[in-house]
């Protein structure tokens, strides 16, 4: 199973399609990835990161709300649920 968590676009370096990459801010960490499967992607944008590439832009209310979630599932997990 893969599951993916969004991230959020801090810097982009590259001026073509093939040379574009972001700095990608998770919370925990910073990636950087690939932006070819996404050329619309802006610094501020959201996007979902698999293999090293971002596959996808979310709106940012999707995103936040995916990650509310994600914190929410780890705060439970913490609390050493039976």
């Amino acid at each position: 199973m893969c599951l993916t968590t969004p991230g959020q676009v801090v810097r982009i370096d590259g001026t073509t399609a093939e040379t574009r990459t972001a700095e990608v801010d998770f919370g925990v960490a910073k990636r950087t990835v690939n932006l070819a499967f996404t050329p619309e992607a802006r610094v501020g944008d959201y996007v979902i990161v698999h293999a090293g590439f971002a596959t996808r832009t979310l709106p940012e209310e999707e995103a936040r709300a995916a990650l509310a979630l994600v914190r929410e599932l780890a705060a439970s997990a913490a609390g050493g649920s039976s």
